[in-house]
């Protein structure tokens, strides 16, 4: 085997080239649009639609639960035992809503997924399996040898497959979610604001929904530094994953060629190219963690500090 395989090392491919962000939402547009437009386009279509209209009534559900908390401690405040009796049977309503809209959420998010893997997978093994492309690829892979071709073609279309389409539905929901719920609280919290007099230079300036605009600045900052600490990430999970798909495929090459190892007394090589193989993982492995590290730190003393950064505006 270690004769007739010419092995690729890992460590000669090199990462993918940093995009900017624009072009990798046209890049994501390019995969996800096929399936859309597909024989499945109206189950898809369907689904999709279905799905955001139950992230909208989550949003709509979460507005009605901050009504709620209001009405309710004002009748505890207050001392009222019929609005309190009466909230309490609103409370019932609420969090059967959120709790059915969580289910169905949950089990059409599932479904779209798993049904627009299934397509790109069938669509993939097509493109793979047609005109001997697996084996052009492969030749190209070991003549090359410097990570401009697909490595490991048959495992990424396993794992990517399903990397893609789950990432891709609930990143995407995760900011719809994000931009409504901001869109929804913000009218609260600028009435909550009022008119702040802000001294400037000798100069005093009316900001109206102060509040709105500090949360605002607090936010992006916080996002412009995590992504900051967060974008090396990309890389090291891209190498993680081909490193990883490498190692494994290894593996699989010294089961079926273990005649030939064993007639050719080929343990010693097969041994040593395995542990490049996993010493790359491992060292990979341990850089991302240490950015891990980094970015965990960072967003749990951002999280921490949004506690109390609203009262120390407001003092």
């Amino acid at each position: 085997m270690s004769s007739s395989a010419p092995a690729v090392s890992p460590t000669d491919t090199a990462p993918a080239p940093a995009r900017s962000f624009l072009d990798t939402l046209r890049r994501i547009g390019r995969l996800a649009a096929p399936y859309f437009r597909s024989e499945e386009k109206w189950k898809a279509r369907a689904l999709l639609l279905a799905i955001v209209a139950l992230n909208l009534g989550y949003v709509y559900v979460a507005v009605l639960g901050n009504q709620w908390y209001g009405r309710f401690y004002d009748s505890l405040q207050n001392k009222d035992s019929v609005v309190f009796w009466r909230e309490i049977g609103v409370f019932g309503w609420i969090a059967f809503a959120n709790i059915a809209v969580q289910v169905v959420k949950f089990y059409l998010t599932q479904l779209l997924q798993v049904r627009w893997r299934a397509w790109m997978t069938r669509d993939y093994l097509g493109r793979w399996l047609a005109d001997k492309t697996f084996y052009h690829l492969e030749l190209a892979r070991y003549r090359t040898g410097n990570g401009q071709t697909p490595d490991n073609p048959d495992q990424r279309i396993q794992e990517d497959m399903q990397l893609f389409t789950d990432y891709t539905v609930t990143l995407s929901m995760g900011l719809l979610n994000a931009v409504v719920t901001l869109l929804s609280f913000i009218g609260i919290l600028w009435a909550l604001s009022g008119v702040v007099p802000v001294t400037v230079g000798g100069s005093t300036y009316q900001v109206v929904g102060s509040m709105v605009w500090i949360a605002l600045v607090y936010c992006i900052v916080g996002t412009v530094i995590t992504h900051y600490i967060g974008r090396p990430l990309i890389g090291l999970n891209f190498r993680q994953q081909r490193f990883e798909a490498d190692f494994r495929h290894h593996l699989v090459r010294v089961r079926e060629y273990s005649e030939a190892i064993a007639l050719d007394s080929g343990e010693p090589v097969e041994h040593r190219q395995l542990e490049t193989r996993f010493g790359s993982v491992l060292r990979n492995y341990l850089q991302l963690i240490k950015q891990q590290k980094n970015l965990v730190g960072f967003t749990s003393f951002f999280g921490q500090a949004a506690v109390i950064f609203p009262f120390i505006v407001a003092a």
